[in-house]
């Protein structure tokens, strides 16, 4: 898969941009490093490797992910094939998928809201959904609490300035409530 970019607030990853917003030489370094550290792990499935650019542009492996990831999940819609099949394909030593990106796309989490705690509630979800290129994915887990990650939406573009301007809009517009105030 193409280089992606992460944005995390609170140590929390909260936008993932797809294509990446860095270097051509920088996206080649990375990819060439998560190789080495693949092949020389002799690994098998989908492996994130996570780095952080320091101020001098050079990279850091930060984090290592022997699964799908994450910051993977914008595959889901816009790929042809995404990670959670190609893993599958891969540990089962069936043929690989393609994994071209077919549009830009940037990733929200949908976090719990601080103040709230219990059983779900979705606030906004309708004009959410009205959002051309808005891809919604819940859990479906029972509890929320603050912070905790219920689901995430990808959202597609022709360019990828469009596509996370319509991120920063449904993510002030979608909260996971509970059915619980604290």
């Amino acid at each position: 898969y193409t280089v992606a970019e992460n944005l995390h607030c609170n140590g929390i990853l909260d936008m993932t941009i797809v294509p990446g917003r860095i270097s051509d030489y920088l996206k080649s370094e990375a990819d060439k490093m998560a190789r080495i550290l693949a092949e020389e792990l002799n690994y098998v499935g989908v492996l994130a490797v996570e780095f952080f650019i320091d101020q001098d542009e050079n990279l850091m492996i930060n984090e290592i992910a022997p699964r799908p990831h994450n910051s993977g999940h914008y595959t889901l819609d816009a790929c042809l094939t995404d990670q959670f099949q190609q893993h599958l394909r891969a540990i089962l030593d069936l043929p690989l998928g393609d994994t071209r990106q077919l549009t830009p796309a940037a990733m929200v989490n949908l976090l719990g809201e601080p103040g709230y705690e219990g059983r779900p509630l979705l606030s906004g979800l309708s004009a959410v959904l009205a959002i051309p290129g808005a891809c919604l994915h819940v859990y479906g887990k029972a509890v929320t609490k603050p912070g905790r990650k219920m689901g995430h939406l990808t959202v597609i573009d022709e360019t990828i300035e469009a596509a996370c301007a319509k991120a920063e809009k449904v993510k002030k517009m979608i909260k996971i409530l509970g059915d619980k105030q604290l």
